[in-house]
């Protein structure tokens, strides 16, 4: 299945909001309905398709002309990715900047095969997973380019037992490869928002990081090796778990959002089902007092496998629970909401939990029981279906993260939170801002936000001051430009920023020696020349 080319994941899953929310919104926040309904996709008409000698070298390319596909509606759905902003232009029908042909190869030699076809005719390459990219990571600064779908490539290449090892192809989904795994009593732990949708090689490409990272670690930290095709030949990087030959090749590949090269198999660690999963709620008076738990618990231990805690905005909204917002079942209330999740034995289970538990009732939390833990698990995938539907009641909805050290995070929260309610209410349309630490490490946690408002004038335009003093704050307070969304256009300036000349000069000279007539995903990551 396809996503919804003009939102967000399986079309059956979209809801209107609730009579209850949309009054919310137009007594809190002065949102509207849209004055124009989203355009349908078979009145969109997109651009000429290349010239006939440029297809056939693409089907050579490929297997055949069946592998090629110049129609509107793939095109359309290959525009672009997921943010709010690219959500609000294709529902206008903007897509000026769709590709000029989709392409789907099925081995590394028929990458290889069409990157040598595009750098003859001139064409950039975009290489597409599940398309879930929300920081403007499939929106080259190239007008002439073919989207690189990789769905074709969807297989388990090997299974190592003994040394808990799996190498995957790169447009194999993530649910597709859990099915593949549990045949062998295996998991690879990865859950993140986009988890229905999104892909083996999307996951190494954005550095992606999953909800139950605090036990199964962050997708980078999974990879032990690589395969990539570039146009200049295939590159290979990492043959041992660990090893001192020189630096590490797969951290130069992993987060480089297919501007070095188009990564073609993944091989990772696994794990053993769990043969128990526990999820749980707490309740603390403040933010701060919530952050100090869960430093205890990842610097300390015992660890949760999911450890996530919502400020006060966000518990009161219920956002734990995005798919009961607006019912009799929300949760909401007082102080801040924080979800412990524990997976794997029963018997380590129940030690870490029981441990766990005596740490955060010493830090001040109430124990709410199982029932928020669960309802959190229900709904951990519908956030984005939630967007689509303020977007549709005219709010504006966005979100954005960024990490930092735990003695910086106190200040990069009321700095973020400071930027962005400054910035919209200036322009007339005040944001709700909600906030939750979505991943704890030893030395820091990440910070997650989401944006509601009324989208003004010009919803686009509204929010890229909003978006730039946001970005901005992070920086100024010393934390990253992304934690786990990537690099894409959207951070791209905060990334050269945060990198330095000098080692942005470093990876520029690594995208000429791979890359040298800048084809792959131009304009991402790095600026043009």
């Amino acid at each position: 299945m396809d996503m919804l080319w003009s939102g967000w994941g399986d079309p059956a899953k979209a809801a209107p909001l609730p009579d209850s929310v949309t009054g919310l919104l137009r007594d809190l926040l002065g949102v509207k309905p849209r004055d124009t309904e989203v355009r349908e996709l078979a009145q969109i008409s997109v651009p000429e398709p290349p010239r006939a000698p440029v297809l056939r070298a693409l089907a050579d390319a490929v297997g055949g002309a069946a592998h090629v596909l110049t129609d509107a509606e793939t095109r359309i759905r290959h525009t672009r990715g997921k943010s709010t902003p690219d959500l609000l232009k294709i529902r206008t029908g903007d897509v000026e900047d769709a590709p000029a042909a989709v392409v789907l190869p099925a081995t590394h030699d028929e990458v290889l095969a069409v990157l040598h076809a595009c750098a003859e005719h001139g064409l950039a390459v975009v290489p597409f997973g599940g398309g879930t990219s929300v920081v403007g990571g499939l929106a080259p600064e190239r007008s002439a380019f073919v989207a690189l779908d990789l769905r074709r490539m969807n297989g388990m290449l090997d299974i190592d037992p003994v040394s808990r090892t799996a190498t995957f192809q790169p447009g194999l989904r993530a649910p597709d490869a859990e099915a593949l795994l549990a045949e062998y009593g295996f998991t690879l732990g990865h859950f993140p928002q986009s988890y229905e949708w999104a892909t083996i090689g999307g996951f190494a490409a954005a550095r992606s990081s999953g909800q139950a990272s605090a036990g199964y670690g962050r997708f980078d930290e999974m990879v032990l090796g690589l395969t990539v095709a570039t146009p200049e030949g295939t590159l290979d990087a990492g043959r041992a778990p660990r090893s001192a030959a020189g630096p590490d090749l797969r951290q130069l590949i992993l987060g480089s959002e297919g501007a070095f090269g188009v990564i073609t198999s993944v091989t990772v660690r696994i794990r053993p089902l769990p043969r128990t999963r526990i999820y749980e709620g707490w309740r603390f008076a403040s933010f701060e007092e919530g952050a100090t738990a869960l430093r205890r618990l990842a610097q300390d231990g015992p660890r949760p496998t999911v450890l996530r805690l919502s400020d006060e905005t966000e518990t009161f909204i219920g956002l734990a629970q995005p798919d009961a917002i607006g019912s009799a079942e929300a949760p909401t209330g007082a102080g801040c909401t924080a979800i412990a999740g524990y997976e794997g034995t029963e018997e380590d289970t129940a030690y870490r939990r029981e441990r766990a538990a005596e740490v955060l009732r010493s830090a001040g939390g109430t124990y709410l029981g199982a029932e928020p833990g669960e309802r959190w698990a229900h709904g951990r995938y519908s956030a984005p279906y939630l967007r689509d539907s303020l977007l549709d009641a005219g709010a504006f909805a966005e979100t954005l993260e960024t990490a930092a050290f735990w003695s910086r995070l106190p200040e990069l929260y009321t700095a973020v939170r400071a930027a962005l309610t400054e910035t919209l209410t200036a322009a007339g349309t005040p944001p709700l801002v909600m906030c939750h630490i979505s991943h704890v490490y030893e030395n820091g946690a990440s910070l997650y936000f989401t944006v509601v408002s009324a989208q003004g004038e010009d919803a686009v335009a509204h929010w890229a001051p909003a978006k730039q003093a946001a970005n901005e704050a992070v920086l100024n307070a010393g934390g990253t430009i992304s934690h786990h969304h990537g690099v894409g256009t959207d951070h791209r300036d905060g990334y050269l920023r945060e990198a330095g000349p000098l080692g942005i000069e470093a990876l520029r000279a690594v995208k000429r020696r791979l890359d040298p007539d800048a084809l792959l995903n131009p304009g991402i990551l790095l600026p043009l020349d």
